[in-house]
């Protein structure tokens, strides 16, 4: 079984579509990542499909938050979902009788600029999902219209008021798929490798000094955000994502500086990236040259003749 955030025709309900090993399965809908993960966790669900970034918003909060306070989480997977908005209300409602709007917090947010410019005095009634804020217009008239995806209007009695309501049209949401397993999807050349870390200090060059852990080794970051810890004020986590696979030497050595360099380093998982898209390693960085220099050394240690 697969958790995701429901019901059906959510985004994330798109995102699992795409996992093959899905098909064919029972899906459980849900009603937030907690939920979701907690299936994981006690076993009920395989794995679950969450949000984890948007291009629009960056980070998903909770989402980082759920995976960095609940131990035993793998990342096995990532899906790419592009999103975009339409403006639905029950039969007979008109654009200028709109007054409060029924949204997921993470829909609105990509929808104000054509709120503000086109409803300016609305109100925002937040719901656990794309699909449940539409469905609600149909239990309570506490909302006069919804944020849903494109095509809801198929499967719920409502009306369109306006279409591609989304600030930005090339908007993408990034989902990860989510296990307790310990099994490291093979590297394809084409991956992505997740953590989160926590500085040893609060003093100047800490942060330098964790970004260097992945300059010196040739590692690019896509991802660095940061979230409060929250025992004390100043305190915050990293979560990095960063192009390549721990089997690749540079990656493991990335990781080894980290672990030395930091007292909390959560292992998220490596896996292939959605886009496919290859990553690009400079010379100096090929793996060969990472287990030549781990010879040199060793021969060094070992007393072994200088090669010829």
């Amino acid at each position: 079984m697969y958790s995701y955030l429901g019901p059906a025709g959510t985004f994330t309900w798109a995102a699992l579509a795409q996992v093959p090993e899905a098909a064919g399965t029972e899906w459980r809908s849900v009603n937030n990542v907690g939920e979701a993960l907690d299936d994981v966790v006690s076993g009920r669900s395989t794995a679950a499909m969450i949000a984890i970034e948007n291009s629009v918003e960056g980070g998903v909060s909770a989402t980082q938050d759920a995976l960095a306070n609940i131990p035993g989480l793998r990342i096995v997977g990532e899906y790419l979902v592009s999103v975009n908005f339409q403006l639905v209300a029950r039969p007979g409602t008109r654009l200028e009788e709109v007054r409060v709007i029924n949204a997921h917090p993470v829909a609105y947010a990509q929808c104000h600029l054509w709120l503000d410019a086109t409803l300016p005095s609305h109100g925002h009634i937040p719901s656990t999902s794309n699909v449940a804020a539409p469905a609600e217009l149909l239990e309570s008239t506490n909302a006069d219209a919804a944020i849903a995806p494109p095509g809801i209007t198929a499967h719920l009695p409502l009306e369109v008021l306006a279409e591609d309501i989304a600030d930005n049209a090339e908007a993408v949401t990034r989902f990860v798929l989510v296990s307790r397993s310990r099994v490291i999807p093979p590297r394809t050349g084409a991956d992505k490798t997740s953590v989160i870390v926590e500085l040893p200090t609060d003093q100047p060059g800490a942060l330098v000094e964790m970004l260097e852990q992945f300059a010196t080794r040739g590692v690019n970051l896509s991802l660095l955000e940061s979230r409060p810890i929250g025992d004390a004020l100043g305190r915050y986590r990293f979560i990095v994502d960063l192009d390549g696979h721990v089997l690749d030497e540079r990656v493991a050595d990335a990781l080894l500086g980290l672990k030395r360099f930091s007292p909390s380093v959560q292992f998220l998982g490596s896996y292939p990236r959605a886009d496919q898209q290859h990553v690009e390693v400079t010379s100096r960085y090929d793996d060969q040259v990472f287990i030549d220099a781990r010879d040199w050394l060793r021969d060094i240690v070992s007393g072994a003749p200088a090669a010829e």
